[in-house]
């Protein structure tokens, strides 16, 4: 029997799928309560075809939890970006019509028509860190909200307020000189106190949490760490934001990932090109703080930097070049560690380059930017 595709739509309460033959005749199409009991059934359906993919959209997003229990049960399942699957929509006969039956054949045509679409493998140490790294952030975020609010209310309590850089035990001392007499300030003085308990609550977490990253990233084996300017967390956010680096064909489409590679805008006789805010931002501000490092510590960094300045790309120009070719460095990196991890294996992304290879070029519009491509210095730390 020839293998079928099973389109899956998946959503919070329910899962529509639809299941095509090699000539896209429908064979079935059935929805599924999002439960232990519908999952069961769904899977009782499928095995009416032995040989069958699955083709789930958005397997990173919505679709995770059911595209990571098919694949513990043995199940060869393929992730459907959404982009893809709303262009299949778009082009069907239905005239864009949008539901969840329509929505799971446009999901299993383009699972049946597509080359090279990324096969979901069980959550890993990337996954891991991504998690401990989002924990992080939001640790980060909610200390800054209550630095923020412990300023506002020392501002009253105190002349001048607090210093910039306020701790929670530079805060206790400010607040024991203070004695206020009236209510209000009474008041303010212990929600001082409160705010402060909630900074050394956060300060206690962020540094387990932190320390859980350093162990799961020496756990990885990782060497991008040999990087001027990748410590542990840096390393957690790019390994967790970037997976499998082998769904990356080319330097030049990491690049584009990572927002970093330049936008063209070029018409006619005129070639331009713009800053990019597309992209993974989390991992774009990770290769800033990396770039940042390379530019006041790397003697490689500094003088390409430097370059840049003397080809009048500003301050902000030499600063985007040096982030575009650190992108290429991290790149290189992951898929060498890749290659070593699984060697022989299916690799998207090249093994033949080196740290000191000049930047691949490209025809789209993931190229670098002009005049990267012509300089060899390598940024890397392990490539000394």
């Amino acid at each position: 029997m020839a293998a079928v595709v099973i389109g899956v739509d998946p959503a919070k309460r329910s899962h529509t799928i639809e299941v095509i033959d090699g000539r896209e005749k429908v064979l079935a199409v059935q929805r599924f309560d999002n439960t232990n009991t519908g999952y069961r059934a769904m899977r009782a359906l499928a095995r009416r075809w032995p040989k069958r993919v699955w083709a789930v959209e958005g397997a990173l997003g919505v679709g995770r939890h059911l595209a990571q229990r098919l694949v513990s049960d043995g199940e060869r399942v393929l992730d459907v970006p959404s982009k893809l699957s709303t262009r299949m929509r778009a082009m069907d006969t239905g005239h864009g019509r949008k539901n969840d039956p329509a929505d799971a054949h446009a999901v299993a045509v383009v699972g049946l028509r597509t080359s090279g679409l990324r096969e979901v493998h069980v959550d890993d140490q990337m996954v891991a860190l991504r998690l401990l790294s989002a924990r992080r952030r939001d640790l980060v975020r909610s200390r800054t909200q209550a630095v923020n609010r412990l300023h506002q209310v020392l501002m009253e309590l105190i002349p001048a307020g607090a210093p910039k850089d306020l701790t929670a035990v530079a805060a206790k001392a400010l607040l024991a000189t203070v004695r206020p007499r009236d209510v209000a300030g009474r008041t303010r003085r212990q929600v001082a106190v409160d705010l402060i308990d909630d900074v050394m609550v956060l300060d206690r977490k962020l540094t387990a949490v932190e320390t859980r990253i350093g162990h799961a990233v020496a756990a990885t084996g990782t060497t991008i760490t040999d990087i001027v300017g990748v410590g542990a967390i840096t390393a957690a956010v790019i390994l967790g934001e970037v997976g499998d680096v082998a769904r990356f064909a080319t330097a030049d489409a990491f690049a584009s990932y990572t927002g970093t590679a330049p936008l063209e805008v070029s018409s006619g006789e005129i070639t331009r090109h713009r800053l990019s805010r597309a992209g993974n931002r989390r991992l774009n501000a990770a290769l800033h703080i990396v770039a940042m490092a390379n530019k006041r510590h790397d003697p490689r960094g500094k003088a390409y930097y430097a370059k840049k300045l003397a080809a009048n790309k500003g301050k902000k120009g030499a600063m985007r070049c040096l982030k575009r070719r650190l992108s290429d460095v991290v790149f290189r990196q992951l898929v060498t560690e890749q290659a070593l991890r699984s060697p022989g294996g299916q690799m998207g992304a090249t093994l033949t380059s080196s740290a000191a290879d000049r930047i691949p070029m490209a025809n789209t519009s993931e190229k670098p930017q002009p005049g990267l491509n012509t300089d060899h210095t390598p940024l890397s730390a392990a490539a000394s």
